[in-house]
């Protein structure tokens, strides 16, 4: 979902930025950048580090409201997303977000959009991003082999994920380096990425879709 579908990592960015100077530490874009991906629990315990001075929950608390109500506004689609996901759900294609997002942000995004089959949130599993348990659970509960579903991804722990779940997988380069594994199709955006891009993904090739320059 964030980073992926939605451009929300600025907000993220900001509420990590916020709380952090609010506990008299620095946390700059860098480190925030560097957080893309990862499970509540890895950025709070970062947090902690510099000197937030609160639990896991009540980190993940503060972190979900700032980001909810700065999406509250309108959902900041990051170009070609909703068009594919339009186009997956008319063409009858199952779907799941898999998110590390938790439940309280992931719900009523996928509710707005009301086109997946399958919400998988951060919290709602026992081991998340990078292992593939998230990806294994969308699967299972699509009633789907991993490895003839396509998963997309932005981050080094997502990708790490779907990879070991059997997946095929496609890399999204938005806000944070990713540098995948052999096998895995890169893209500079979903505006690049279509059904027949998934087709072939699937059926087992490896496309570089990104644009020159």
């Amino acid at each position: 979902m964030d980073g992926t579908l939605v451009d929300t990592e600025p907000h993220w960015w900001a509420a990590e930025i916020e709380l952090v100077e609010a506990h008299g530490g620095t946390w700059t874009r860098a480190d925030a950048v560097g957080m893309v991906g990862s499970a509540m629990s890895v950025c709070a315990a970062a947090l902690q580090e510099r000197g937030v001075a609160l639990g896991t929950e009540e980190i993940a608390h503060a972190l979900n409201s700032a980001v909810g109500a700065a999406v509250a506004a309108g959902i900041p689609w990051q170009p070609g997303a909703r068009e594919l996901v339009e186009a997956l759900h008319a063409a009858g294609v199952p779907q799941a977000l898999v998110t590390s997002s938790f439940a309280v942000l992931a719900d009523p995004f996928a509710t707005a959009v009301g086109l997946f089959d399958v919400v998988v949130a951060g919290d709602r599993v026992r081991r998340p991003k990078p292992d593939p348990e998230p990806y294994l659970t969308a699967a299972r509960q699509l009633g789907v082999d991993p490895a003839r579903t396509v998963a997309v991804e932005d981050s080094r722990s997502g990708i790490a994920s779907a990879v070991a779940s059997g997946a095929r997988v496609i890399a999204v380069q938005t806000a944070a380096p990713v540098a995948p594994p052999a096998g895995v199709t890169r893209t500079g955006s979903l505006a690049d990425v279509d059904l027949d891009v998934l087709a072939r993904v699937v059926a087992g090739e490896t496309l570089d879709l990104r644009r020159a320059g």
